[in-house]
């Protein structure tokens, strides 16, 4: 199957229907997803959004999100989606795959996180074999409203 994966750098209007589909497949709720939401994660140094393609059909996503702490520089992987009618195919280990590389020629050193939920086998799967190690913490959350 013939695929690329490219980082977004600017704004393109074709992207917001596909990945407002992909957060519903991902989360099981509409989620605000426009314009100004995308031009944020365009513009901010901190973050990079990759988009897969498959003939030019958006079929993924991902995220990643750095910042600096006295521990190292941390990455983490956000919102990694494939669509529904590409799944099964590898696509999301190409998504991590890219994530890896990108971190390693782009941010190194650095560490490279993500948090998945236990019931997702398959994506918890890929993201052992891909290299990524459980690490043993509690993870909280805060909603900011």
């Amino acid at each position: 199957m013939q695929y690329h994966i490219e980082p977004i750098t600017e704004f393109d209007a074709s992207l917001l229907t596909p990945i407002t589909d992909m957060l519903f497949q991902l989360t099981g709720r509409a989620t605000k997803f426009g314009e100004q939401e995308l031009r944020n994660i365009i513009e901010n140094p901190a973050s990079q959004l990759f988009i897969l393609r498959v003939k030019n059909a958006v079929a993924g996503m991902l995220t990643l999100g750095r910042y600096p702490a006295p521990t190292g520089t941390k990455v983490w992987v956000e919102d990694v989606v494939v669509d529904s009618r590409w799944r099964g195919q590898g696509l999301g280990r190409e998504l991590i795959n890219e994530a890896i590389k990108y971190c390693q020629r782009e941010l190194a050193p650095c560490t490279l996180m993500l948090t998945s939920n236990p019931a997702r086998i398959e994506a918890n799967e890929l993201y052992r074999t891909s290299g990524f190690e459980p690490k043993h913490t509690n993870v909280y959350k805060y909603d900011c409203l």
